[in-house]
């Protein structure tokens, strides 16, 4: 029997290489525009402000990153709201265990880099086993999704109502609020969305990080609580979609192996018989 594994990793080798060259193709011209577009605003500033040097200009900029790179907005000033209230600390708790990880916001102390790293190895092993209850919760009420696969029936609608209810929920609602409140348009708020829970966590979207607008105390613990929940459903989803298409490669590639093994034996079947020399005793 020939096994489908490396079937399998061609397959994802070749998915890797596609999505690199797709990447590559759509965003590399705008990465030239966009870095074209800053240095002629650098020359620019530095022609109306003759005071400065190119050197001054380039050591301003290294301020202004150092302090993106420290959680702190460079827009605004020093009475926007700390990053580290609990609310946002709830917030940044979350995506540790969650291995979201944004990258907007990071210890900054040796002690808090080090009280990260332990909170971390404790909590990532927690936050799975609470996602495998909450999993099993859910499923405990819309039928076992392997029992679909196995047996079609009334399970199909349970598993049409879950990923509905689910989409609805955690897909496209939250976009709504996300763009109503952080100003984002649908479809950078549905970007945002999926990225989370899916745990990708670019961090080029996170919610309550303008200083312009003014936030509830509890919109970020509130969202902390969605994403566990959304995450949970959509690791079920992502693992019965990883189950089918296991399924589905299983079942082709056993398909070909007996396609082969029928062939064989017609092929035996039907050569013609030899004929046997009788040896007189």
């Amino acid at each position: 029997k020939i096994s489908w594994t490396p079937l399998l990793v061609l397959g994802y080798l070749f998915y890797l290489l596609l999505g690199a060259m797709v990447f590559q193709l759509l965003e590399k011209q705008a990465e030239t525009h966009f870095r074209d577009q800053f240095q002629l605003e650098k020359l620019k500033f530095l022609q109306n402000y003759t005071c400065l040097d190119r050197q001054a200009l380039e050591q301003f900029v290294q301020v202004l990153m150092n302090a993106w790179e420290k959680g702190v907005n460079p827009e605004g000033n020093s009475t926007n709201p700390s990053n580290w209230d609990f609310s946002n600390s709830f917030f940044f708790a979350g995506t540790v265990v969650t291995t979201i990880g944004y990258g907007n916001l990071s210890p900054s102390t040796v002690a808090g880099q080090i009280f990260c790293v332990f909170y971390a190895l404790f909590g990532v092993p927690l936050n799975l086993a609470f996602l495998n209850q909450l999993g099993k919760a859910l499923n405990a009420h819309l039928l076992t999704l392997e029992r679909w696969v196995q047996k079609p029936g009334r399970a199909q609608v349970q598993l049409a109502i879950f990923l509905t209810t689910g989409t609805l929920l955690f897909l496209v609602f939250p976009p709504l609020v996300f763009s109503y409140v952080e100003g984002w348009s649908y479809g950078e708020g549905f970007y945002f969305t999926f990225i989370t829970l899916s745990t990708i966590g670019f961090g080029d979207y996170v919610v309550g990080t303008n200083p312009n607008k003014h936030y509830i105390p509890v919109y970020r613990s509130l969202t902390a609580i969605w994403i566990v929940f959304g995450l949970a459903w959509l690791a079920l989803v992502f693992n019965v979609g990883a189950d089918l298409m296991e399924r589905y490669l299983q079942l082709k590639w056993h398909k070909s192996d007996l396609s082969l093994a029928e062939g064989t034996t017609t092929k035996l079947e039907d050569e013609p018989e030899q004929p046997r020399i009788h040896i007189p005793s």
